[in-house]
């Protein structure tokens, strides 16, 4: 028997996401491994078992394991733990012992702001106009105690509803990772992989040898894990727990027959509210059947907000908890685009809001017929448009949808979610395959951005008190020069069968630009290839501050927004109780946007945008007002971007930019746009 103790080190401790990496690594080896803390001992091959531990920042784990391959499983295990195993959300490492740090919940935004009576205010998530009533979305609990519960008897045994949930659970992946939502097909493969857990059968089993029935046994076990996990008074445990819940509530509805009487689900056009919806929530609404979505919990970059996004919908998040008291059918109107909800509108005020829709909807399927023509102003300025990317079928969708190219190729997706590093035959033969699907379109490859707050479970880095600050994008990559090197000589391979450009993020000091340049110049007379173009990402003050001094070096500057923004104003984009003052339109955020243009354009760069800001209605007139060259949006936004570029004269913008810049707040910035687009 082998054994070691080690310490966490990860900010959150073993959340989701590492316990998952971790039970996978485990799985892998025959040998029986547990881990201790806190005088309980659980198996490692148990995701449930070891979010039940608890085991946050700070605390003394022991690791043991028995069995045949068991140095083998010792050494992996040990090595990926102290490695954060993979946290993307955390810094995750393991070193000597210090002093455990409890994590502080989140504060919840406290909404109060009326504008108006019978408006209640909210944060814009998805753009677009929704009328109609009020339709509560409640999950309906399981009474098992109920005679009317059960009196249908038992449709399937559980072996056959796990079978089933499996399944159902694989095509909902499927579906939304053709909806190009990855990140949430992502949590439908943590749901099956709960439902793999051994600990959780047994438990069942155990419950069954005792005198209850399957389905009770189930559900108690279900219960009492979900339970242990939320007591852990441990917020992003405690998301866990709902998606224990979630899928456990998924498996009674199989064996209850019950899956479309178990929720009350609208059977006409309504208007979603509700606290927070879960990804099997919104993936069981039929799409004919919702008009928007309200919704009290999380920001514009949730599940909810995504999902809307896509499907077209809109929706707004971090509503005052004044909605949830609004009675059912009540008329309301949705404004995706400033973030409200009219409740009982006045009969001119739904007129004008009817009106309004239906010229977004027009609009909007305007927009997607001429996707494929340029975004040409009315005053003769083309401007490109080109997608935010992450995949190979990234890349083909860009095209379907009309992009100029690809604005951001982000590289993450090659090395999270694994144990080992990809080779640079894995990489290159992506690269390739998306070089050769966008043939001449321009693909700018950003070079690997993870660190810090994104570390993985194969690159052993120093704990950090504030990741985001901390050892990322090319600073880890200049710290490992042969990490660097596979990426880059993988990059500089794929170049000549397509139109590859790289950028390097996080970029501070014009020393990391000239480092990572030689490099590239190295490698590409290494492998006798012409050198590619080369830019940064202008995402830290100090750059956006210095452009003037980058821009002689690089060939083009792409402005990061969502991080610019979140440094400039010292706001963590993450944080729901911030979503409405997280505003890429804040004067200072403009100012240093309006100096990197300048300063590109004075050496004849291109300056480009690839942040959230570029999709926004309000900050397009300002962003091309001071010679914005492109705008690289999500895939689903590129023909309604295209389209408002074709409606403006930008030779008119001008004025409107510098007026922004002498704002005072974001929201006087969008005032101004407001009235001059109205004008």
């Amino acid at each position: 028997m082998k054994q070691i103790e080690l310490v966490i080190q990860n900010e959150t401790g073993l959340h989701a996401r590492p316990a998952k990496v971790l039970v996978n690594l485990a799985k892998r080896f025959k040998s029986s491994i547990s881990i201790q803390h806190g005088g309980k001992r659980v198996n490692a091959k148990s995701m449930v078992s070891i979010l039940t531990l608890g085991a946050g920042r700070g605390s003394d784990i022991t690791v043991q394991i028995e069995g045949e391959d068991e140095e083998n499983a010792l050494a992996e295990i040990e090595a990926a733990i102290r490695s954060g195993l993979g946290d993307n959300d955390n810094n995750g490492h393991v070193e000597s012992k210090p002093a455990p740090v409890k994590a502080e919940a989140p504060v919840r935004a406290q909404r109060s702001d009326v504008l108006e009576p019978g408006v209640i205010k909210g944060v814009g998530a998805a753009p677009g106009i929704a009328v109609g009533p009020v339709f509560h979305f409640k999950q309906v609990e399981f009474d098992l105690d109920s005679p009317e519960m059960l009196s249908a008897g038992i449709r399937m045994e559980l072996s056959e509803a796990l079978d089933c949930a499996k399944t159902q659970l694989v095509e909902l992946h499927q579906q939304m990772t053709e909806k190009k939502l990855g990140n949430e097909a992502a949590i439908f493969e943590a749901h099956k992989e709960l439902l793999d857990d051994p600990e959780l059968t047994e438990s069942v089993q155990a419950r069954v040898t005792m005198g209850l029935t399957p389905v009770k046994a189930w559900k108690a076990t279900i219960d009492e894990r979900a339970a242990a996990i939320g007591a852990l008074n441990d917020p992003l445990l405690a998301a866990r727990a709902d998606d224990l819940r979630d899928v456990g509530n998924r498996v009674l509805r199989l064996m209850l027959g019950a899956n479309e009487k178990s929720i009350a689900m609208p059977t006409t056009p309504v208007v979603i509210v509700a606290r927070e919806l879960s990804p099997s929530d919104t993936a069981s609404f039929d799409p004919e059947r919702v008009l928007g979505f309200g919704i009290v919990e999380g920001g514009p970059t949730s599940h909810i907000a995504i999902l809307a996004r896509a499907l077209g919908l809109p929706a707004i998040v971090g509503v005052d908890e004044s909605m949830l008291a609004l009675e059912e059918k009540t008329p309301v109107i949705l404004n995706g685009n400033d973030g409200t909800l009219t409740v009982n509108p006045a009969p001119d005020v739904l007129e004008r809001a009817r009106q309004s829709q239906k010229r977004w909807l027009e609009y909007r399927r305007f927009a997607q017929e001429q996707a494929a023509l340029p975004a040409i102003s009315q005053d003769g300025v083309r401007v490109d448009v080109t997608a935010n990317a992450g995949s190979i079928a990234d890349a083909a969708e860009a095209l379907h949808m009309g992009a100029d190219g690809i604005g951001l190729l982000r590289t993450e997706f090659l090395f999270l979610e694994r144990t080992t590093q990809p080779s640079e035959e894995e990489q290159f033969s992506v690269y390739n395959a998306i070089a050769e699907t966008m043939r001449t379109l321009p693909v700018i490859v950003r070079t690997l951005d993870i660190g810090g707050d994104k570390p993985v479970a194969y690159i052993q880095m120093k704990p950090e008190l504030n990741p985001f600050l901390g050892e990322r994008g090319i600073r880890l990559c200049l710290n490992r020069p042969e990490l660097f090197r596979e990426q880059l000589r993988a990059i500089l391979r794929a170049a000549p069968s397509g139109n590859l450009k790289i950028m390097f993020p996080m970029v501070s000091d014009i020393a990391e630009l000239r480092q990572a340049r030689a490099l590239i110049e190295e490698i590409a007379s290494e492998l006798n290839i012409a050198p590619v173009q080369i830019g940064i990402m202008i995402e830290v003050p100090s750059a956006a501050l210095m452009a003037d001094v980058f821009a002689p070096e690089i060939d083009f500057f792409s402005i990061g927004t969502n991080d610019l923004t979140q440094y400039t104003l010292a706001m963590d984009r993450g944080n729901s109780a911030l979503a409405s003052k997280h505003d890429g339109l804040h004067p200072a955020v403009l100012r240093l946007i309006a100096h990197t243009i300048e300063s590109a354009h004075k050496y004849g760069k291109r300056a480009d945008i690839c942040g959230e800001l570029g999709s926004d209605a309000a900050a397009i007139p300002i962003l091309l007002g001071l010679g914005m060259d492109e705008l690289s949006v999500s895939i689903p936004s590129i023909p309604t971007v295209k389209a408002q570029v074709r409606a403006l004269k930008i030779s008119e913008l001008g004025s409107l930019a510098r007026e922004a810049l002498n704002c005072s707040t974001a929201q006087e910035v969008r005032a101004l746009v407001k009235k001059q687009l109205a004008a």
